[in-house]
């Protein structure tokens, strides 16, 4: 058992790709130190099957719940009525996984944008976090959290990839920058873009199963991998591994409360 306690504050451990073994997927991680687990909402598929991990795990996962941008199709307006009548039932770690996504279809652009204002009013109605999915829409994504930021917004930006001016401007509107395999990759430049920002402003994940780090890159992620990108983190700003998982820990706890 690992001496460090560490939180993986971005993990899809209800996904299919972990029906088979996700009890040996948590011992693993328990064995590296990591305990807590952040469950991101996607769509209406998927809530059984994330509040019931969080049920099996109690204590070490924590539910979200939103519509990922993806996820925003036509029916979109019937997909947010569900979100919020969730956040009405009961209390939730965040609104997320939110935002904007242009890589991979771009059809519903515009209803991505109202899904996103929408459940950013929802989490300050609720006074949750949100946490925010940014693909190929990174300043689109900063525009918007600014337009609502008045003080009472916070939360992450999810799997950070941008540069160092966009870090500079996601650190300024009060968030944070969710560090994930992405950091390991060799032309990735995060590290680069990290190089100015506080680690007081840095939160860990994985996103497993996906983006896994190096050296297991290509193959399926798990939340036990989170030590790679600490140690990453830990050579690119210069301190240890303890000295992240402390401050990466503490800050997801300012963040959701838990």
């Amino acid at each position: 058992m690992s001496s460090i306690q560490i939180t993986d504050t971005h993990t899809h451990l209800n996904s299919t790709e972990f029906d088979a073994d996700l009890p040996q997927v948590m011992e693993r991680a328990a064995a590296e130190g990591v305990t807590k687990f952040y469950l991101p909402g996607i769509d209406s598929t998927t809530i059984d099957s994330m509040l019931k991990t969080e049920a099996d795990y109690p204590g070490k996962c924590f539910a979200m719940m939103g519509l990922h941008p993806c996820y925003v199709k036509e029916n979109y307006l019937d997909e947010l009525k569900l979100v919020e009548d969730w956040l009405q039932k009961r209390r939730f770690a965040a609104v997320g996984e939110i935002g904007l996504d242009y890589y991979w279809d771009t059809t519903h652009v515009e209803q991505q944008t109202i899904a996103f204002h929408r459940q950013i009013e929802w989490a300050l109605q609720y006074d949750l976090p949100i946490v925010i999915h940014s693909r190929q829409a990174m300043d689109d994504c900063i525009q918007i959290v600014r337009e609502h930021q008045f003080g009472k917004l916070r939360g992450i930006f999810h799997c950070f990839n941008g540069n160092a001016e966009q870090a500079q401007q996601i650190v300024d509107a009060g968030f944070y920058l969710g560090i994930g395999g992405v950091l390991t990759y060799k032309k990735s430049g995060v590290a680069e873009a990290l190089a100015n920002i506080s680690l007081e402003h840095m939160v860990l994940e994985t996103d497993a199963p996906y983006l896994t780090p190096v050296p297991f890159r290509g193959k399926r992620n798990e939340s036990s991998y989170l030590t790679y990108i600490a140690d990453k983190l830990a050579e690119v700003k210069g301190v240890s591994r303890e000295a992240i998982a402390e401050i990466t820990s503490k800050n997801a706890e300012k963040i959701f409360g838990s």
